[in-house]
């Protein structure tokens, strides 16, 4: 492995710490922090739409809330994130100019990753088993909870 790539599992095991933590409230398993290109984690969050009643707490809006705001822009930041990014989530990275995303799955829903590398997002795909595994028993046991998010898209 190089060294962007074991960087980026390292990063990645953030957001998964927060699908876990999304999948035992309840909610949709998916996971995100935005890390400074240095690696300094920035911010961090999970899908919180079903725990708190809100459809647009995806989990990279969480942790793009929770890393606050940055008056030097966001050109120099990494999000990563445990799902592709649905539609939602990839305006959120085009808009705000974050040049680089780290995707720990796309088997289960492939979001918008491929839109944002056409637009000069720099994109990796790790499929990561972990991150298939928890979106496909969580599909399966709460499909309805699912469909109702973004698994309309699919």
């Amino acid at each position: 492995m190089t060294s962007d790539v074991v960087s980026a599992v390292t990063m990645l095991e953030v957001a998964l710490e927060e699908a876990r933590a999304g999948y035992a409230e309840g909610g949709v398993p998916i996971g995100a922090a935005l890390f400074s290109a240095d690696g300094r984690l920035l911010g961090r969050g999970r899908n919180r739409r079903v725990q708190d009643g809100d459809p647009s707490l995806h989990g990279e809006t969480a942790a793009f809330r929770n890393a606050g705001r940055r008056p030097g822009g966001y050109r120099d930041t990494i999000m990563v994130t445990t799902l592709s990014p649905c539609w939602y989530c990839s305006g959120l990275i085009r808009q705000f100019g974050i040049p680089r995303l780290v995707v720990g799955e796309c088997r289960t829903f492939m979001g918008q990753h491929d839109w944002l590398s056409e637009h000069g997002v720099d994109v990796l795909v790790l499929d990561s088993a972990e991150c298939v595994e928890l979106m496909t028993g969580f599909i399966a046991a709460k499909p309805s909870v699912w469909n109702e998010d973004i698994g309309d898209e699919a």
